[in-house]
């Protein structure tokens, strides 16, 4: 009973905290990720202030750039949303009319869907402005840059401070940043491609489907599924019959073959971890955190199983482990 209620004050006090939790574990997550290069560039005897004031910068950037990839296609939905209403609501009316007795319930369910067409200005702001218009924006930027210099500048010092687990922390940051460079690369590879594909079919926003795709990649399994949802409403928005379903099935027949042959090739297979466990993560770190949580899920998965995975130096004598004495 202790352990539930333990597990429950947890939960809760990390959604109650979002605000301050969310920006400083997603700061924590690029600071594990660059900090093989802060290391080669101390060797080479960079000042650590230097250091971390130039990965701030790159990291800061690159998450900029990212926000303003994101907002076109926010705007694209938004365009074609009478667009998605409009044959949302044929749809309905096609399943409607198959059935007897129920054309009241289909004239609601119309009215719910708005059949008729709307103005693509609608009320829903833009990425720009929901970023800038949120209050705690500027808090959480603060939060996130500060925690990001912070760890960059203090790191080895935070983990000479652990005593005999410093080897092995610094170990997990390098398996997780070797892996998610891997990752990006094979990213890059899966939007290239599915553009490609998209061009070749003819759909709309092809270059916007291909960054969409290597984005949402980065969260496993929902991010997929929410490309091969996405592009099969595309389909039928653009084309009719049999072609309308080629978008979505082009798209999965890629991520399968990016999924089983080009990602385990790359990565390798050490770096496996239990499918549901993966899934169940990410679902609840999206339920805790939103988009960030899934971000930051599949990273800390993978530095606590290289954390907590036994060496081959303490086989043999457990009582020796220091995370085993720790624990």
């Amino acid at each position: 009973m202790l352990m539930i209620l333990t597990v429950i004050s947890i939960t809760a006090a990390l959604q109650l905290a979002q605000q301050i939790l969310a920006p400083m574990s997603f700061a924590l997550v690029l600071g594990v990720v660059v900090s093989p290069l802060a290391d080669k560039l101390a060797r080479a005897g960079v000042p650590r202030l230097l250091i971390a004031l130039t990965l701030l910068l790159l990291c800061t950037l690159f998450v900029a750039i990212i926000l303003l990839l994101i907002e076109p296609l926010i705007n694209v939905l938004i365009d074609e949303l009478p667009r998605i209403k409009s044959v949302m609501a044929g749809l309905i009316d096609r399943a409607s009319s198959l059935l007897r007795g129920i054309e009241t319930i289909s004239q609601e369910i119309e009215e719910s869907v708005g059949a008729e067409a709307v103005e693509p200005q609608t009320a829903i702001p833009s990425v720009g402005d929901a970023l800038w218009l949120a209050p705690s924006f500027v808090s959480q930027v603060f939060i996130f840059v500060g925690t990001l210099f912070f760890f960059t500048l203090t790191r080895n010092d935070l983990y000479h401070l652990t005593g005999p687990l410093k080897t092995r922390l610094k170990h997990a940051d390098t398996v997780v940043a070797r892996y998610f460079a891997a990752i990006t690369l094979v990213n890059t590879g899966l939007g290239a491609v599915t553009a490609a594909a998209m061009m070749a079919l003819g759909v709309e926003y092809a270059l916007l489907w291909g960054l969409a795709a290597g984005l949402l990649n980065y969260v496993l399994y929902l991010g997929p599924l929410l490309i091969t949802v996405s592009l099969a409403i595309a389909g039928m928005l653009q084309f009719h019959g049999v072609y309308a379903v080629l978008p979505p099935a082009a798209f999965l027949l890629i991520n399968l073959a990016e999924a089983n042959i080009v990602t385990p090739l790359v990565v390798g297979q050490r770096m496996a971890i239990n499918p549901l466990l993966i899934f169940m993560a990410i679902v609840f770190g999206l339920w805790l955190w939103g988009p960030v949580g899934a971000f930051v899920t599949l990273p800390l998965l993978l530095w606590l199983g290289v954390l907590l995975e036994p060496q081959p130096e303490s086989k043999g004598r457990k009582e020796e482990d220091p995370l085993r004495e720790v624990m």
